[in-house]
């Protein structure tokens, strides 16, 4: 019987919020080293702490968004422990009463969906960030205090693709829903992975994976750490409950530590935070400020026919999937995406700029895609006049005005064109009359090439037909 790997992913989040879960110290990255601190943050003496009520409110966030059951009375706890980065000698957390239990976060495997179960959401505060040298080690306490969110799976993961799925899947729930910015290489996010192997149904012995720094590097050390257990037990040895540390450069995992277990931590209830109680209109007023999340957006891009590829696209842009939030319903959505996609997204990368710094506005998208649709406006002539509708107040009129450009409707001329590209291209007449529907696509190409884009399409269109037809 082949082993089989069994899964399961701590994942620490910072919470996007402008001050610390229990002082008023600032929360904010890359400033100068230990200057947001506060009493409170370095342990001094005779302190107390301060509860950030927007924090839990993200974090009530977080558990609704993950399908969470809501513990309406929590309290805090102390999880002892004595290590620099903690100058209190403890961390306060939610052991006892986790503010959410329960959850799912569901996945596609192999055109399946499959739901990854979430044992609990805790809230906790971080530690200060540690750095190390040759001859030193230095402590940064901006971190310290910072608020965040302790997401545990259950182990229901076998793979790992599965592992990274979820971990992808759940990035994008708590970017979307405004919870966290889940930056990886900022450490706001941080990844723990959990891996055993068994040749039975009971789960083998775990070993967990720290801070591990991408996605991408969360399937790697889940493969090397699954090809370390196995070469164990091959050669008749036993796996201890350890902590590693994923060595990219080695492409193996590196034994840190003996697990600790719970009964380490000598978790005792936080005595200088009351009992918090969350009541039900708190609860349903959060539900409300939820935004739309990703997978109601795919859904409505599908019903609209876009493609999987430009919904996933649409996805990876927030500030796209958020500007087509304000589409008419009957905006053709298929060509928005592509010009969202096409040539605004061009613009954007190359000036470095967002959407919302354009002149773009939804009512000027949808006049241009519905110019499309009626002919009135080629992709040739948008192309040329694209840059100043993003970049100018001046309507689509104004800005062909500007640019010298007029379509040619007159139908005489325009038939004179039509009869001379026939002439020309007689073997795509016959492929026209042998029912191959390209042959008209490539006869309206060469129609449009003569009058260099200038020719209104739905009337060549018209008047190709009834020449062929004759």
């Amino acid at each position: 019987m082949d082993y089989k790997t069994t899964v399961g992913i701590e994942i620490h989040c910072e919470l996007k919020t402008n001050t610390k879960m229990f002082s008023h110290g600032t929360n904010g990255y890359g400033n100068t080293a230990n200057s947001n601190i506060t009493a409170i943050d370095l342990g001094y003496p005779g302190t107390l702490p301060i509860l950030n009520r927007g924090a839990i409110l993200l974090a009530l966030r977080a558990a609704l968004v993950l399908n969470c059951e809501i513990n309406q009375q929590m309290y805090f706890d102390r999880k002892n422990y004595f290590y620099p980065d903690l100058p209190k000698g403890y961390q306060i957390t939610q052991a006892r009463t986790p503010i959410g239990i329960h959850g799912y976060v569901e996945i596609e495997v192999d055109g399946k969906p499959k739901k990854i179960g979430i044992h609990d959401i805790h809230i906790e505060e971080d530690t200060a960030k540690s750095a190390h040298s040759a001859t030193s080690s230095l402590l940064d306490f901006n971190r310290a205090g910072v608020p965040l969110i302790e997401i545990v799976t259950e182990p229901d993961m076998n793979s790992p693709y599965e592992a990274m799925a979820y971990v992808e899947k759940l990035r994008e729930l708590l970017l979307y829903a405004d919870i966290s910015d889940c930056k990886m290489e900022e450490g706001s996010m941080r990844c723990d992975v959990n891996v055993s192997v068994s040749k039975t149904e009971k789960l083998g012995t775990r070993t967990e994976i720290k801070n591990i720094g991408s996605i991408s590097a969360i399937g790697l050390a889940i493969e090397k750490e699954v090809e370390h257990q196995i070469v164990v037990y091959e050669q008749g040895g036993t796996i201890q409950e350890e902590t590693r540390r994923f060595d990219e450069k080695a492409q193996k995992t590196i034994l840190m530590r003996v697990k600790e277990t719970g009964n380490d931590y000598r978790y005792f209830p936080e005595p200088d935070i009351p009992m918090l109680v969350l009541t039900n209109e708190e609860i349903e007023s959060v539900k409300k400020e939820i935004p739309v999340l990703p997978n109601e957006r795919r859904k409505k891009y599908h019903e609209k026919g876009v493609s999987e590829i430009n919904s996933n696209k649409l996805i990876q842009n927030r500030d796209l999937s958020d500007f087509l939030l304000t589409a008419p319903e009957e905006l053709n959505l298929v060509l928005a995406s592509n010009i969202l996609l096409g040539d605004t997204l061009a613009y954007l990368n190359k000036n470095r700029k967002k959407i919302t710094n354009t002149k773009l506005s939804m009512k000027k998208l949808t006049d241009v895609v519905k110019r499309l649709e009626e002919g009135s406006l080629t992709s040739k002539i948008l192309k040329e006049i694209f840059n100043d509708l993003l970049e100018t107040d001046l309507s689509i009129d104004e800005v062909i005005k500007n640019h010298g450009i007029t379509q040619v409707n007159d139908t005489d001329s325009l038939n004179q064109v039509v009869k001379k590209v026939l002439l020309e291209n007689q073997a795509s007449v016959d492929d026209y009359h042998a029912g191959k529907e390209r042959a008209l696509k490539y006869l309206m190409g060469q129609i449009m090439k003569e009058t260099k884009g200038g020719a209104n399409p739905v009337l060549v269109n018209k008047l190709l037909i009834e020449e062929l037809t004759k």
